[in-house]
C-alpha cells in the first residue's frame, strides 16, 4: 500500500461555501476540503487493490480550522495509519499558502465494488 498521498489543487468558485451552499462566504467550504481528503485517501489505495476491489468511506472525523479564500492553493494530505483485512485509517490534513487549515482521521472500507453495487441498487427494488 502507498503510505500517503497528496492532491494540490487552487480553489475555484465551485468549491466556495456559498457555491455549494454549506454558507455565504466565497471561501474553501469545509464539505469541498473533506471531499479532497477522501479524495487523496482513496487514491492512496487505489492503485494497489486488486481487480474488482475499490474503497468506500466509512467515518470522517475533520476540524476545519481557518478559511481559504478564492484563488489560494491547498494541499491535502492522507496518510495511511492503520490497516486491518478490509478496513484502512487515515491521518488528514489540509494547508493552505499560510498553514494548516484542516485535520483529522478517515476511515475507509475494502469491498468488491460488484457486490456493494448489487446491494445498493437492490434498495430501489425493495421499495
Amino acid at each position: 500500500m502507498n503510505e500517503s498521498y497528496t492532491i494540490t489543487t487552487m480553489v475555484i468558485e465551485n468549491m466556495t461555501a456559498s457555491y455549494v451552499k454549506s454558507g455565504d462566504l466565497p471561501v474553501l467550504a469545509t464539505p469541498v476540503m473533506i471531499g479532497l481528503m477522501e479524495q487523496a485517501a482513496s487514491y492512496c489505495l487505489k492503485t494497489q487493490l486488486p481487480e474488482g476491489m475499490t474503497s468506500v468511506g466509512t467515518e470522517v472525523e475533520v476540524r476545519h480550522l481557518s478559511a481559504t479564500p478564492l484563488g489560494a492553493t491547498v494541499k491535502v494530505q492522507a496518510v495511511l495509519t492503520e490497516l486491518s483485512e478490509r478496513r484502512v485509517s487515515f491521518s488528514l490534513k489540509a494547508y493552505d499558502d499560510a498553514g494548516l487549515i484542516g485535520e483529522g482521521s478517515h476511515t475507509r472500507a475494502i469491498v468488491n465494488a460488484e457486490r456493494f453495487m448489487e446491494k445498493a441498487e437492490n434498495k430501489l427494488k425493495s421499495e
